[in-house]
C-alpha cells in the first residue's frame, strides 16, 4: 500500500511518509510553506517539498483555504450548538417515563455523537480558530494527546454511532413489519445489552490504533528559536512485525465493509422496507376511515415516529455514503491500480466531515418537530411550564417556596395511550 495517508478521520490525520526522515530540517522555512498551502494546487506537494512530513503540523495536511474557514470559523458555532442539542437530548431521553428500548437506541446514539464533537472540539479552535496549524507542535505527550482526541477516540465513538443507527432502524422494522417478535427480543435488558456490545466492539475494532503510533521528540529550529516538536513514526510492532502495508490494508479493509459499505446497504434497505410498510398501512387505514371509522390519534403517532426514524437514517446516509466512496477508492487505489488524485480526495473528505457536523443537530429538530412526547418533556425540564396533555391532567409549579400539584394521569408519564404496555409492546411508538 501506499505511504500516502488518508485524511479520513475526524478530523486530522497526518500525511506521511515513513521511508524519509531529517533531524536536522528547520523550520524557518516552513514559513514558505504555509503561504503555499492556502493554494489548491501546492498542499499536497509541501511534504515532499521539504521534508517536513515527518512532523506532527496539519499546514501539511489539508487545504487551508478550505479547513481555516470551514474548521476554523463555522464548525465552532455547529460545535457549541451540537453539544448543547445532545445534552439536552440526553436529559430528555434519560427521564424514567422516556424509557423505552426505541428511546434506549437514540440515547445511545446521542451520548456517541456527543462524544465525537467534544474529543475534537479543542483540536480544532487551537488549530483551526486560533490559528495555530503553522507552529510546530510538542512536545511528545500533546502531540499524543492531539492524535488520540483528534483521530482515535472520534472515530471509536463514530463507529459505535453508524452501528447505532443500524440498530434503530432495523428496531424499527421489527416493530412495523414483524410486531409479535418484538415481545422476544426488543425488551428493555436485550436492547440495553446490544447497545452495550456495540460500543465494546467498537472499542476492539479502534483499540490498535492506540498503539500503532509513536512521536518521538526531535530538537529543531523555527523563526531562529529551538522547538521540541514530534516525529511521527509507525510503533515497531508494526513496521517490523506485521508490516506497514498489511496493518494498513487489513485496517481499511475492514474499516469500507463493517464501517462504511455494510451499513450503509443495510439502512438502505431498511429505509425502503419501512417505507413502503408505512405507506400500505396508510393504505389500510384509509380504506376503513373511509367507511366508517374515526381517524386514530395512536395510528398518526406511529406514522410521524416511523417517518421520523426514516428521516434521521436518510440524513445519516447523506453524509457516509461520500465517506464509504472515497475510502473504498483509497483501498483499490493503493493495492491496484493507482488513479486517485488524494488532493482532490482530502478536501472531499474535508467537506463531508464538516457536514457531518452540520449534520448533529438535526436530530434534535426532528425530535421537537415531531414528537410531541419530547416536545412536552423538554419544555417540562428546561422551562418548567404548566403541561396539559389532555383535559384530565392538572400541572401546577410555582416558584421559590410555592408547591407543586400532579395528577399523574398526564400522557407525558405514561404512553399507554401511544405506545402500549412498556415493557412488551409489540408496537411501539418512540418518544
Amino acid at each position: 500500500m501506499e505511504d500516502v495517508h488518508l485524511n479520513l478521520s475526524l478530523y486530522t490525520t497526518s500525511l506521511y511518509n515513513g521511508s524519509s526522515f531529517n533531524d536536522a530540517v528547520e523550520l524557518d522555512t516552513f514559513d514558505g510553506i504555509i503561504d503555499g498551502a492556502y493554494d489548491n494546487s501546492s498542499f499536497m506537494s509541501c511534504p515532499s517539498s521539504y521534508q517536513n512530513y515527518t512532523y506532527l503540523n496539519v499546514s501539511c495536511d489539508t487545504a487551508l483555504n478550505f479547513s481555516v474557514p470551514l474548521y476554523g470559523i463555522i464548525a465552532p458555532f455547529f460545535i457549541v450548538i451540537t453539544l448543547i442539542a445532545n445534552s439536552a437530548i440526553v436529559v430528555v431521553l434519560s427521564k424514567k417515563n422516556m424509557q423505552t428500548p426505541t428511546n434506549a437506541v437514540l440515547l445511545g446514539m446521542a451520548i456517541c455523537d456527543f462524544l465525537t464533537i467534544l474529543f475534537p472540539a479543542p483540536g480544532l479552535i487551537y488549530m483551526y480558530t486560533l490559528r495555530n496549524h503553522d507552529k510546530p507542535l510538542g512536545p511528545s505527550y500533546f502531540c499524543y494527546l492531539f492524535y488520540f482526541f483528534n483521530e482515535t477516540v472520534p472515530s471509536l465513538f463514530h463507529t459505535a454511532s453508524i452501528w447505532l443507527t443500524v440498530a434503530l432502524a432495523f428496531q424499527r422494522y421489527i416493530y412495523v413489519c414483524h410486531a409479535p417478535l418484538a415481545r422476544i427480543f426488543l425488551t428493555m435488558e436485550k436492547v440495553r445489552r446490544g447497545i452495550f456490545y456495540i460500543v465494546v466492539a467498537a472499542v476492539i475494532h479502534q483499540s490498535t490504533r492506540f498503539f500503532d503510533t509513536v512521536f518521538v521528540p526531535v530538537e529543531t529550529v523555527w523563526n531562529g528559536e529551538t522547538f521540541l516538536v514530534c516525529n511521527q513514526r509507525q510503533a515497531p510492532w508494526v513496521e517490523d512485525i506485521i508490516g506497514e502495508d498489511f496493518y494498513f490494508t487489513c485496517y481499511f479493509m475492514f474499516r469500507v465493509i463493517f464501517v462504511h459499505l455494510l451499513p450503509c446497504i443495510m439502512l438502505i434497505l431498511l429505509n425502503i422496507l419501512l417505507f413502503r410498510a408505512m405507506r400500505l398501512a396508510q393504505q389500510k387505514r384509509q380504506k376503513l376511515f373511509d367507511k366508517c371509522c374515526k381517524k386514530s390519534k395512536r395510528a398518526n403517532d406511529k406514522n410521524c415516529t416511523t417517518l421520523m426514524l426514516i428521516i434521521v437514517v436518510s440524513v445519516f446516509l447523506i453524509v457516509e455514503i461520500p465517506l464509504a466512496i472515497i475510502t473504498a477508492l483509497h483501498i483499490i487505489s493503493s493495492l491496484f491500480i493507482d488513479f486517485l488524485d488524494y488532493r482532490i480526495a482530502n478536501i472531499c473528505i474535508l467537506f463531508a466531515n464538516f457536514f457531518l457536523i452540520l449534520s448533529y443537530p438535526v436530530n434534535f429538530a426532528l425530535y421537537c418537530g415531531m414528537s410531541r412526547q419530547f416536545r412536552e418533556t423538554f419544555r417540562e425540564i428546561f422551562f418548567k411550564r404548566s403541561l396539559s396533555a389532555n383535559g384530565n391532567n392538572v400541572t401546577t409549579i410555582m416558584g421559590g417556596g410555592g408547591s407543586k400539584k400532579h395528577h399523574e394521569m398526564s400522557s407525558r408519564y405514561s404512553l399507554v395511550n401511544v405506545n402500549g404496555p412498556r415493557t412488551n409492546t409489540t408496537n411501539e411508538t418512540v418518544l
